[in-house]
């Protein structure tokens, strides 16, 4: 995760002294959001910590998913989340908007990333959720993801 401490740092959050303390900790923020240095010492973004996906032990961050997912023409949209599995703990669900098999997607990700990366599942939609913004909505399709489980379960 990535900290930092200064005095250009936010002193809180205005009238939520628990959000305070659990974000700032001995002077550190922490910001809740991963990356990591390259040999350079520049810092890289890989993803919120809250959205890492952990599969078998490994860390899978759904941002590098949804990039390779994106270099496929037929994909105009997509979006990675963790679904609970009782032999993984996660496993990935990729939302995708676009025209495109799940075989094709298989195959352009098994050329691009690690094995243990590639979705488990996709879920075709029409949109996204987002905000007004135009941010994905992740809790949304975290949501769905467990909708989904209840209603097989049943």
């Amino acid at each position: 995760e990535i900290v930092c401490r200064g005095d250009v740092v936010m002193a809180g959050y205005w009238n939520n002294p628990e959000a305070t303390a659990a974000t700032l900790v001995d002077g550190w923020l922490h910001t809740g959001d991963m990356g990591s240095f390259d040999e350079d010492g520049f810092l890289t973004l890989r993803d919120r910590s809250k959205d890492v996906v952990i599969s078998g032990g490994s860390n899978i961050y759904p941002r590098e998913v949804e990039e390779v997912l994106l270099e496929h023409p037929g994909v105009v949209e997509a979006a990675v989340v963790g679904a609970p599995d009782a032999e993984w703990g996660e496993v990935v669900v990729a939302f995708v908007v676009g025209q495109v098999s799940p075989a094709a997607l298989d195959a352009h990700l098994l050329d691009r990333i690690a094995r243990f990366k590639r979705p488990k599942r996709y879920e075709f939609v029409d949109e996204l959720p987002k905000n007004s913004y135009g941010k994905v909505l992740k809790r949304e399709l975290r949501a769905l993801v467990v909708a989904a489980r209840e209603d097989a379960a049943q």
